[in-house]
Order: C-alpha cells, then sequence, then structure tokens
C-alpha cells in the first residue's frame, strides 16, 4: 500500500492487492488478490474488484461497483468444473481501467474489457464492450452516448470543452486533443 493512502472502516484488501499512492477506499470495500491500483485512486464504498482488475492512475469508481472476472462462471467445488479452475488461464479474464477514467455507481463491468483513458461510465450502466478513450457510455447494456474532456465534462460540438476550454477534434469515431 501506497503512502498517503487512507483505508476506511470495513474495508477488506487481501494479500497480494497492490495499492498505490494517495487512494481512498471507503467503506466496505473489496480488494481481491491480484488487483493492481494505481496512484490517486478513489474507490467508493462497497466497489467489489476481483482478481485480474488492473486499475490506472487518477479513476475514480462511485460506490457500489462491481468489477467480474470470469466469462463462464461455476462453483471451483463443482466437480464438473473444477479442473479449469486449477489454472488461472483457464479461466480469469483480466479488466482494465486506464489512467482518468470514471465509472459511476452501481455500474457492472463484465469481465476481459477495457475502460479507455478518461472515459466515463454512467450510474448503474453494465458494460459488455470495451469503452474507449473519452467516451461517455450509458444504459444496459452501456452504449456510447457522447465524449468527455479530461476535466469530466461533456463535450459537445464545436468539440471545445464549455468548463476548461481544451479544444478537440473527432476523427475516424475518436476524440483527439488539438495541439
Amino acid at each position: 500500500m501506497g503512502d498517503g493512502t487512507r483505508v476506511w472502516a470495513f474495508a477488506h484488501i487481501m494479500d497480494g492487492a497492490v495499492i498505490g499512492r494517495d487512494c481512498n477506499i471507503g467503506d466496505h470495500a473489496f480488494i481481491e488478490s491480484g488487483v493492481h491500483v494505481g496512484d490517486r485512486v478513489t474507490i467508493k464504498n462497497g466497489v467489489m474488484l476481483f482478481r485480474g482488475a488492473s486499475v490506472a492512475d487518477d479513476v475514480f469508481i462511485g460506490p457500489g461497483v462491481i468489477f467480474t472476472n470470469d466469462k463462464h462462471p461455476r462453483s471451483p467445488r463443482m466437480p464438473e468444473a473444477a479442473a479449469r479452475y486449477k489454472c488461472d488461464a483457464n479461466w480469469l479474464a483480466p479488466t482494465v481501467v486506464r489512467r482518468g477514467a470514471t465509472i459511476g455507481a452501481r455500474a457492472v463491468i463484465l469481465p476481459g474489457l477495457t475502460i479507455g483513458v478518461y472515459a466515463v461510465v454512467g450510474a448503474a450502466a453494465v458494460v459488455t464492450r470495451d469503452v474507449a478513450d473519452h467516451r461517455l457510455v450509458l444504459g444496459n447494456p452501456a452504449r456510447a452516448v457522447g465524449w468527455m474532456c479530461v476535466c469530466g465534462f461533456p463535450l459537445r460540438e464545436p468539440w471545445t470543452c464549455r468548463q476548461c476550454r481544451r479544444p478537440y477534434e473527432v476523427r475516424n469515431d475518436q476524440l483527439a486533443l488539438m495541439d
């Protein structure tokens, strides 16, 4: 656990989890072995991060967000499935959350996905596919509905942030900061 990180009451961080500097981990969060959390990450109350999740620097994860890690889950104690669970490569589908992304309250992130740089997943969204950089996704299943600035505000044409004034352009269905 990195310097300056704060962990609140009843949070459970298992041995083997790596937590960066200056993070804030809320009440009743659960972080399993094998999870990697970068620096300056906010993990709100009741978040569940299971093995295979990798969270980059400056990410915000809202209350009650659930990350899953198995595309075809069964109890590893069930005789018909036990052999599969003897090796992580047989079932573990890692999830990556890139720098500066925001995940809204009660969102569910299915296994094996990537949430892009500065992307925003809306509250209660169910993410079933990768989310591109700067994309805003909402709903169940989550669908792209807009673009987000680095500062966290939604963008509209002409693609200059109304909050921080950063200019962007959209090319080939990707958002790029103009020089």
